[in-house]
């Protein structure tokens, strides 16, 4: 497999790598090796190594920043189709952005606040990828990608390079089309709005600010822990159980916004499942609601 794998990356300009820690490329600092791992660099590498790794049943994943990721302990066995650095082009045409999927939320807003555009202020902060972003719907203070995204091109489940409209997409929160048809995102286009540079720039320091003073971006986490559901909050609903502060090893409940779990140093995976299961438990039996993980498990 190796060889082959080393043939296609070589064909495409791709970088290959073997035995990557995951601890190293998700944010909550979590996860074992990945057995390999490869930067892709284009659309056709993206799309040969995908459609080998499906003609070969060989188990692979896409990655971009890692950010919603839950990665085991014991790693991947697998290969992991990163979409980084290499992968992040994005050009701006009047309103219109486009964002390889390995762009970065505050990439693409900075870009956009550059050019006077707006709509990317309240996902600014958020530590993901464009394509990451579009997969799972994101959004802060109120702002979605289902606001701003007008289509994508993605590489179906049967190989295909195709085009996606907003209207396909079944955005809702949390939630898009590609968690069920196998599709990759390889770009998104988004439709902005003209804007005072100033008023956006501002805007962004301000949710910045905000961020800061209530989120516990000091420490590796995965962001959110849990779906908001629906009636209520998942950290108003973890603060009223009294577990604020209740730790497994180095997994936190945060004390300071306890609807994240933290990393407090060298959590393992399996601390984390532990400690999100007593907070499930324990709000399910206290108030009823049955809490959903956010973070994408990886390596189960």
């Amino acid at each position: 497999m190796r060889e082959q794998l080393q043939q296609l990356c070589a064909a495409h300009d791709c970088r290959l790598e073997t035995d990557v820690k995951l601890s190293q490329h998700t944010t909550f600092r979590i996860g074992g090796t990945a057995d390999y791992w490869v930067d892709i660099t284009n659309a056709q590498g993206l799309l040969a190594l995908l459609n080998h790794c499906r003609t070969e049943q060989i188990p692979h994943f896409v990655l971009g920043k890692g950010s919603n990721i839950l990665a085991s302990d014991e790693g991947y066995r697998g290969v992991i189709l990163h979409l980084g650095n290499a992968f992040s082009e994005i050009t701006v045409s009047g309103t219109t952005m486009t964002c390889q999927a390995g762009a970065t939320l505050s990439a693409a807003a900075k870009i956009a606040a550059e050019h006077g555009l707006s709509g990317m202020e309240e996902l600014s902060g958020i530590p993901g990828t464009i394509g990451g972003a579009l997969y799972m719907n994101a959004g802060a203070y109120g702002g979605e990608m289902k606001d701003v995204v007008v289509s994508c091109t993605y590489i179906s489940a049967d190989g295909q390079l195709c085009t996606m409209p907003l209207e396909e997409m079944e955005l809702s929160y949390r939630h898009s089309i590609f968690a069920e048809n196998g599709g990759t995102i390889v770009s998104v286009t988004l439709e902005l709005t003209a804007g005072d540079k100033d008023a956006i720039a501002a805007r962004m320091e301000e949710l910045s600010v905000q961020r800061k003073t209530k989120q516990p971006l000091e420490f590796p986490s995965a962001g959110s822990t849990f779906k908001r559901p629906v009636g209520s909050y998942a950290s108003l609903l973890i603060d009223q159980c009294g577990l604020k502060g209740l730790a497994v090893g180095d997994a936190q409940v945060s004390e300071k916004h306890c609807g994240f779990v933290i990393n407090k140093g060298s959590a393992s995976c399996a601390q984390v499942m532990q400690l999100c299961e007593q907070v499930r438990t324990v709000v399910q039996d206290r108030t009823g609601y049955l809490l959903e993980l956010e973070p994408i498990l990886l390596g189960f």
